[in-house]
């Protein structure tokens, strides 16, 4: 019995120790290696954690790319330059307040004035000034005018008078010699007392005749020089009421050309503004526009490395920042051919560069920021410009 047991107990199996189980015991050991354990779950934590990254990223670009761009993006950005200008009239007046001649005036007081934006026919009143000074002092230069022309005109009659009469006296005296002439032919027949008379007579008659002679010449050199001084005094007059009536007309401005109206800011009160009605204006400051809007350009500056791919006739896209709906074709009308420095290093060279518009719209006004996309891969625009 004792044999049957034994050989129960041996053939019975024996438990599966720990070491066994698990993949990572030591072969003579009880317990597994931590670091190992560690950083086996790190590194499948990094990849599934790169894994997420992965697709989350992959699904922004996707949705990315659907979303659609600004209607003012070109589409092929590389065969486009964008520059940035202004607008600006192909033919446009400026109007600059009067500078009045003769005259030492601070400001001018505007009583009329035309709106913004209005239109106007050549010919149409611009603006007004206050010109009650100038007609005043037309009015009294007028005044004076004419008493100086009647004065001149009484100094005349005057000196044809006084030469008529000094004419009267002269003949009178040439008379007289010749009377003594005749009395001294018969001095010989005479007694020596009246031979002496006569001569005398005849001595003082010659001097009669010479004196009012010399007096005479003098007399008009002395009357043409008083008629002169009032005629340069009447001149003058006259010069200084046409001035003062032309600065009256000056008061006045009219528009030059057909077109809008627009004005500009200047400097009043301490700050900048459009001028109104009643406001003071500096003469010779530029404060409004006559322009002509059917025919718009835009004036852009081009730095020296873009410059290189501008050419006469380049095709272009121009939009206006305050209306990013609105879309104009254009082309390349004038480039300058020589740079100006530019704002921070004297070996920066900048060029100014003009295109045209085509077509037209009511908000389509002067200095409006606009940008101007050109078409650099047109035919022959690189090897024309190069």
């Amino acid at each position: 019995m004792h044999s049957s047991q034994a050989e129960i107990t041996t053939e019975s199996p024996s438990p599966p120790t720990q070491v066994e189980s698990l993949p990572g015991a030591r072969a003579g050991g009880d317990e597994p290696l931590p670091g190992r354990v560690r950083i086996l779950a790190a590194v499948g934590t990094a990849l599934a954690l790169g894994l997420v990254l992965l697709v989350g990223f992959r699904n922004k670009t996707a949705s990315l790319r659907n979303i659609p761009g600004p209607a003012n993006v070109p589409a092929d950005l590389t065969q486009n330059l964008r520059l940035k200008g202004t607008t600006e009239a192909v033919l446009s007046r400026a109007i600059l307040a009067p500078a009045l001649a003769g005259q030492q005036m601070s400001t001018l007081t505007i009583t009329k004035l035309a709106p913004s934006g209005s239109h106007l026919k050549r010919g149409d009143l611009l603006v007004e000034f206050d010109r009650q000074a100038q007609i005043r002092d037309f009015i009294d230069k007028q005044a004076d005018y004419s008493k100086l022309v009647n004065q001149v005109v009484e100094e005349q009659a005057k000196e044809n008078a006084a030469r008529a009469k000094d004419e009267t006296e002269l003949k009178q005296a040439e008379n007289n010699l010749s009377k003594t002439d005749l009395e001294m032919q018969k001095v010989e027949v005479d007694s020596r007392i009246d031979a002496e008379k006569a001569q005398q007579n005849a001595d003082e008659a010659k001097a009669t005749v010479a004196q009012l002679r010399e007096t005479f010449d003098l007399k008009r050199k002395a009357a043409a020089a008083a008629v002169r001084i009032l005629e340069i005094q009447r001149d003058r007059t006259r010069e200084t009421m046409l001035h003062a009536q032309a600065n009256a007309a000056l008061m006045l401005i009219h528009s030059p050309i057909d077109g809008v109206v627009v004005l500009s800011t200047v400097w009043k009160q301490g700050k900048m503004g459009e001028v109104q009605e009643g406001d003071q204006v500096r003469p010779g400051v530029p404060f409004m526009q006559v322009i002509d809007p059917s025919r718009m350009q835009v004036r852009v500056l081009a730095n020296q490395q873009d410059f290189l791919d501008l050419q006469i006739g380049q095709p272009s896209k121009v939009h206006l920042d305050a209306y990013p709906e609105l879309e104009f074709p254009g082309n390349l009308e004038e480039v300058a051919p020589i740079g100006r420095n530019g704002d921070f290093s004297s070996r920066l060279r900048t060029f100014s560069v003009v295109f045209s518009i085509v077509g037209n719209d009511a908000r389509l006004m002067p200095d409006l920021s606009a940008a101007v996309d050109v078409d650099v891969q047109h035919p022959g625009a690189r090897d024309g410009a190069r």
